[in-house]
């Protein structure tokens, strides 16, 4: 007999350990399984098996299995479980995640969950929550080392030794000088300790002139300012430059790739959030249909052209192998004028007041394109039907559809980002649907007008 990949025994036998209620088999199971592996199979389990085995793990290993899972998975296994029990698994997790897990929970349950916690903490999540994900405030953690600018080498020495299992947990390797308000001061290096007298003073080892940002300060600000100088964090100061958290490089690049993902999915149809294929079937057709059905109006509209110019097309049949050329290169033209001005606005090079200066940007690249595709693709058509005329609508009809789409396609984004509408969702369909009709237009236009002219082919 054929033995079994192993891939599937792996994941039958979680599940059969879950259902025992195995609790050392589990975690045996999970030490054993790490990266995409378990991602895959712990993702296979179902909702109310990724719940029972959450609750019958020790937080520590439950915060594991939080951190290993998609968000959204992590979210609806918080959300059924006790508010004890998931308070207690919170716990375990950085400030940051602890915060973004409880920002996507119903109010109603985070408050649940929120009471579990002591009020300090839950103060501090309550606080994190209150950002938003693309800003400072909302990728920051809470854990890092601060002292007062009078504390001596010593006496930080001797913190870090009577918290040192606290903070082995901490990603450190700079500890931040305040003053007596909690304002920032400078920052000082931790190996700048072991090689200073123990009596000294730390605003006589601390560099005072510190980089830093605001709670409110653009994910987009911060990449630019990392990608400019090798900073491994970025402390985050509120309006009174109090300290209150930090910014780690390495959340900061999972955050943009998060935020890249996202802007994908939108881009590709997929509203309404993350969507998983282990999500109700129902959940995931209404999210696609939302895109699909605006795009069958659409698409209605851009052949209603065609249908009005039946008459051309029936004496010109050969126009129909050039409809959807035409159509799909100035749509390809105006994607990517899309793409650069999607960049340039997350990069802040760009405002959505600078409609016009892109604008002309735009139509200068578009004329010259055009033209070469126009004559690209009408030398195509004048070699295959030996008619000058077909190959001058040809041409024509695209060179100017090329100027039209990059045209549209370079300022969309930022209309409607000005509208404060979502550029990444919204100006894909708006595009293809103009692109579509003017191309149309315009090939089925210029062959009426010369009509005669073509119908010897």
């Amino acid at each position: 007999m054929a033995q079994e990949p192993k891939e599937i025994v792996v994941e039958e036998n979680l599940a059969e350990l879950i259902g025992r209620r195995d609790v050392e088999g589990c975690s045996e199971w999970l030490s054993g399984h790490q990266g995409v592996d378990a991602v895959r199979l712990l993702a296979r389990l179902s909702d109310g098996q990724r719940e029972e085995l959450l609750g019958m793990l020790a937080p520590a290993a439950a915060a594991e299995v939080i951190e290993t899972i998609p968000e959204p998975q992590a979210v609806g296994a918080i959300e059924a479980l006790d508010p004890g029990v998931a308070a207690r698994i919170l716990e375990v997790l950085p400030s940051d995640e602890q915060a973004d897990l409880i920002g996507e929970l119903p109010q109603e349950e985070a408050e649940a969950i929120l009471d579990e916690f002591d009020v300090a903490e839950a103060a501090e999540v309550r606080f994190l929550a209150s950002y938003e994900d693309d800003e400072a405030g909302g990728v920051m953690v809470t854990e890092f080392l601060s002292y007062p600018r009078s504390a001596t080498v010593a006496e930080v020495l001797e913190d870090l030794g009577d918290n040192a299992e606290q903070y082995a947990n901490y990603d450190i390797q700079y500890a931040y000088v305040t003053d007596e308000m909690g304002r920032l001061q400078g920052v000082l290096p931790l190996r700048s300790l072991l090689l200073s007298p123990r009596l000294r003073p730390l605003y006589k080892l601390m560099t005072p002139s510190v980089k830093r940002v605001l709670g409110t300060t653009s994910i987009d600000d911060l990449a630019a300012l990392f990608r400019d100088s090798p900073f491994v964090g970025l402390p985050v100061v509120d309006d009174d430059e109090h300290l209150i958290g930090v910014v780690r490089r390495g959340r900061l690049e999972h955050a943009l790739a998060e935020e890249a993902d996202e802007t994908y999915r939108a881009t590709q149809g997929i509203v309404g959030g993350e969507e998983l294929r282990s999500m109700p079937l129902l959940l995931r057709s209404r999210r696609r249909l939302a895109w699909l059905s605006v795009n069958v109006l659409l698409n209605v509209l851009a052949a209603s052209v065609i249908a009005s110019h039946q008459g051309t097309l029936e004496a010109v049949i050969a126009l129909a192998v050039f409809l959807p050329i035409i159509s799909d290169m100035s749509g390809c033209s105006g994607n990517q004028a899309v793409a650069v001005s999607m960049r340039e606005l997350t990069l802040g090079v760009v405002r959505p007041g600078d409609v016009m200066r892109v604008l002309g940007k735009e139509l200068s690249v578009g004329l010259i394109n055009g033209l070469v595709l126009g004559l690209l693709v009408g030398g195509a058509a004048l070699a295959w039907k030996s008619n000058a005329y077909l190959g001058l609508v040809v041409a024509a009809a695209l060179a100017l559809n090329t100027l039209i789409a990059v045209g549209l396609g370079g300022t969309i984004p930022l209309v409607l980002k000005k509208l404060d509408l979502d550029p990444a969702l919204a100006s894909g369909p708006i595009l293809t649907t103009v692109t579509d009709m003017c191309g149309f237009a315009l090939v089925l236009g210029f062959a009426s007008a010369w009509l005669e002219r073509l119908t010897v082919l």
